[in-house]
């Protein structure tokens, strides 16, 4: 499937349950509530994308996101879904540069996520955004396996891209 047969849009509620079930078939992400992800297809709609196929508005990409509620150049990038039949063109690169253009986003300078270690399909998203942006990339501990997740969970590595120039 050729991304040029996608469109990018603000998601809608009814997208929700959708997203939902596209998060489900997209390990290893962390699936949330269907109520989670009603709340990113509405309260948070200008930071997040739904890739829909041009025909069938069928849902084939989703990111979620929001600016930081204390620092209005900051892009926190909270997941990246892509279905199956949508991969190997870019789309996840290509729905966050769309992102970027938005008025929502035009103070960000810089673009957060977290990173397991072995989500190296995510690294490997994230450091082609960074040299596409021709931005640094760092990263550093944000959530630790220990100290925060009491073991149950992986490292969480925070990615910071930027600055960004525009």
């Amino acid at each position: 499937m050729s991304v040029n047969k996608l469109v990018f849009k603000k998601p809608v509620p009814e997208d929700g349950a959708n997203v939902y079930e596209l998060v489900k078939k997209c390990p290893p992400l962390d699936g949330n509530s269907v109520y989670c992800n009603l709340l990113q297809t509405s309260h948070f709609a200008d930071t997040c994308v739904a890739a829909k196929r041009n025909d069938t508005q069928e849902l084939v990409g989703f990111v979620s996101g929001y600016v930081l509620p204390n620092d209005s150049s900051t892009l926190f990038i909270w997941q990246v879904a892509v279905s199956e039949s949508a991969r190997g063109e870019g789309l996840a690169k290509k729905m966050i540069v769309n992102l970027l253009t938005r008025e929502s986003c035009s103070d960000v300078k810089f673009i957060h996520t977290t990173i397991t270690k072995s989500n190296q399909a995510s690294w490997a998203l994230f450091r082609s955004l960074s040299k596409e942006l021709e931005a640094d990339l760092t990263e550093s501990i944000q959530f630790d396996q220990e100290l925060h997740f009491n073991g149950q969970h992986d490292t969480e590595f925070l990615v910071e891209i930027g600055p960004i120039s525009r």
